[in-house]
């Protein structure tokens, strides 16, 4: 289990919190809002009232104790960034940064931090790839232009073999990582592999080799 810290108790940062809850995780939030920090109080770990830009308040937190700090505090760009210079002063090493703006992630991309998320332009994304390729259940990337992509096996698909789906041609730009039939998990799977109906498989690949196979599994 690792603890966390966030900071910013708005939509994105109360439902980054929960999660971390739900996945077993102790989560520390943080609002300069008292009224928000005592919403939550039961849900989380513990809240504190700081205001997140004031190094000094934030220094009585022991910051440095928690795995990952995440700031979320996404529409206030001054007081994030007086926020994240406020977390290097204080030794912080990993620190997460919601950003709203282009302009709020170029000057936060110069100082240093582990990670920038774009909740809105991130989840617009995901909406896109769902609407152009609805067998599509989920994707990540994962960098280098690669991609894992979740798709669940159509009823049309049902007792296919994966050669018919694979292509030898296809088997070196799209990879099938894994099969998941229920409780079980296939991870070697052969060209003889027949899919069932509802089976969920995990895909990777490049954008264009996982477009072009789109079409076979619809």
């Amino acid at each position: 289990m690792a603890h966390f810290t966030v900071i910013g108790l708005g939509r994105f940062g109360v439902a980054a919190s929960l999660e971390l809850m739900y996945l077993g995780h102790s989560v520390t939030g943080v609002d300069k809002d008292s009224r928000i920090a005592e919403k939550y109080v039961d849900d989380l770990t513990q809240t504190i009232i700081c205001d997140a830009t004031d190094e000094h308040a934030l220094r009585e937190l022991d910051l440095e104790a928690s795995d990952a700090v995440v700031v979320a505090i996404g529409e206030d760009m001054e007081s994030s960034l007086l926020c994240i210079l406020a977390l290097k002063n204080l030794g912080v090493s990993d620190i997460w940064v919601k950003a709203s703006t282009k302009a709020h992630h170029t000057i936060v991309s110069k100082l240093g931090v582990s990670r920038i998320i774009h909740p809105e332009e991130e989840m617009g994304i995901r909406v896109a790839q769902a609407l152009n390729y609805p067998m599509v259940e989920d994707y990540l990337s994962i960098g280098h232009g690669l991609y894992i992509v979740e798709i669940q096996v159509a009823d049309t698909l049902h007792e296919c073999p994966v050669s018919q789906i694979l292509m030898d041609s296809e088997k070196d730009t799209v990879h099938l990582v894994m099969v998941k039939r229920e409780q079980q998990v296939f991870t070697h799977v052969s060209p003889d592999f027949t899919f069932m109906a509802q089976d969920t498989l995990l895909l990777c690949g490049t954008r264009d080799a996982l477009k072009s196979l789109a079409p076979k599994l619809g």
